[in-house]
């Protein structure tokens, strides 16, 4: 992971965000969390600037940045879960505060091959669980 640069004042993550994920670190731009969600190996990037909805809202700078975490997320995720996929999108319809999903997919997922979003219901990392996969995911973003 980078070092980050501080978020800007009035930066709050959304508290469903922070409800349903597990910290992982933060980059130059966005704060990296990953999905408590044991089926799907899935990471958010959110942007640590206050007010952003929509990747539109961000300065120029902030987008080639954000773009360029998104490429080092997926490649994480292609190195540790070694998926047949990895999906990206902001949907934002439930959770309006910028944040982009970087998901892991297999042929052998319960979504397959629909989207995983509001795909059945969310089934916890077990805590041994989640605390190897975040070693292996800061692990492999220093190494990034």
């Amino acid at each position: 992971m980078s070092t980050p640069a501080p978020p800007q004042t009035g930066f709050a993550l959304d508290p469903r965000l922070s409800a349903d994920t597990l910290p992982v670190g933060d980059l130059g731009l966005s704060a990296v969390l990953l999905m408590n969600d044991a089926r799907f190996p899935w990471l958010i990037l959110v942007p640590r600037r206050p007010g952003l909805v929509e990747i539109a809202d961000l300065t120029d700078g902030d987008a080639r940045a954000l773009m360029e975490e998104i490429r080092v997320a997926s490649r994480v995720l292609l190195e540790v879960a070694r998926p047949d996929k990895v999906n990206v999108g902001a949907l934002g319809n439930v959770v309006p505060q910028l944040h982009v999903h970087v998901l892991a997919r297999f042929a052998s997922d319960p979504a397959w091959p629909g989207p995983a979003w509001g795909h059945g219901t969310r089934v916890p990392y077990p805590p041994h669980a989640v605390a190897a996969l975040l070693e292996r995911l800061r692990a492999a973003f220093v190494a990034a």
